[in-house]
This record gives C-alpha cells, structure tokens and sequence, in this order.
C-alpha cells in the first residue's frame, strides 16, 4: 500500500471541508514520502497551501474554474483519447473488471477513469504495478500538466510528481506558453457536436 498515491487523489479530488480539514495530514504524508523529490515537494505543499487558504466558498470556486471549464484539464483519462466515443465506453469497462479483479468497489457515482479514483486504487496495489499503471498513461499525464502549466496551476505539482514516480520526466515549464483563455473559450471547447447533427443551413444543398 502506498499512501502517498490516496494523498494525491485527495488533492484532485473536489476540495470538501472533510478534505480541507486532512490538508495537514497529506503535506505530513508529503514531507515525509521517500517518493517524492525535492523540487516536487515544495510545489506540492504549496499547492496544499493554496488549497486551505480562504473560505470554503473561495476553495471550491478555483477548483471549479480550473477542472470544469475545457476537456484539456478533464481528470477522466479515457475522455483524452477518445472522448464520448464508444471506444470509451469499452476502455471504461475493462478497467472496472481490472478494478473488480482486485475487490476495489467503487461507488455508484464513480466512473473508473477518474484520475482519482485511479490513484485510490494504486495506493492499494504495490508501488510495481502502480508504477507500470502510471507508465501506461504518462501520455495522459503529460497532456493534463502542460495545460495546468499553461494556466500557471499549482496543480501542475501532482501531475509532475506522478510523472516522476513513473520513472518519465516531468514536463519542462518553460517551453510551455501561458494559455490565459477566457472562459467562454473553455466552454467552447468542452462542447462537441453530436454526431448526427444536422448541417447548418449555409451548408445545405439548393434544391
């Protein structure tokens, strides 16, 4: 078990007041992992600061404005392959019998691809498997860091970690641009056309 991976789904995880409350709990399981290095370790408790820091209402509006705007930042890994597509739905299921394999339940609101909800399961499996897991999505992991660091997130700081501990190499900051999209930009681009959607009338044929 490896309690370092159930701090970091804690810390993508919704900023709840319960989750508020067990911040000096995780930056202690941060302090103290072997895990993790240096550099990543004070990006990461400066992240938890950033967390704790203001009311309950401050915390879950930056959260918000952060991982629910654009399907650049979505923690559902399979939505950066294959978005709403079928595919998904299948990749979706072989990693709920993975979980099943092992007894891992998850509650019915859960969808298996969650970052994490996927990080709560590999701090139940051996630090080996984790690390193969994490390995297979670095792809993935890279992709959601360079658009936290586009937007000068502090989260970045857990995406690097994980990408360390896979063995990868953390995303290079500075060849990353600063993406200072508005919102509506974001939305737009969480918008998909469905796929039996009529042309627009420009584009129809004259009879």
């Amino acid at each position: 078990m490896t309690v370092l991976f159930k701090a970091f789904s804690a810390l993508l995880s919704y900023p709840t007041e319960e989750m508020r409350e067990a911040l000096p709990e995780i930056a202690e399981v941060v302090r103290t992992s072997r895990l993790v290095a240096p550099r990543e370790r004070d990006a990461l408790l400066a992240l938890i600061d950033e967390i704790g820091r203001g009311d309950q209402l401050a915390a879950e509006e930056r959260y918000v404005d952060l991982f629910d705007r654009g399907r650049a930042l979505s923690l559902h890994l399979f939505e950066h392959l294959h978005g709403e597509s079928r595919d998904r739905g299948s990749a979706m299921v072989e990693l709920k019998q993975l979980y099943g394999a092992a007894s891992y339940e998850l509650t019915a609101s859960e969808l298996p691809d969650y970052l994490p909800v996927v990080l709560e399961y590999l701090s139940l499996r051996s630090l080996a498997e984790a690390r193969e897991m994490l390995a297979d999505c670095a792809h993935i992991l890279r992709s959601i860091a360079r658009s936290l660091i586009g937007r000068e997130s502090r989260y970045t700081a857990v995406l690097q970690a994980l990408l360390v501990i896979a063995g990868e190499s953390p995303v290079d900051a500075s060849r990353v641009k600063a993406m200072k999209e508005r919102h509506e930009a974001l939305d737009r681009d969480w918008f998909e056309r469905p796929a039996f959607d009529e042309p627009a009338p420009s584009s129809r044929p004259v009879p």
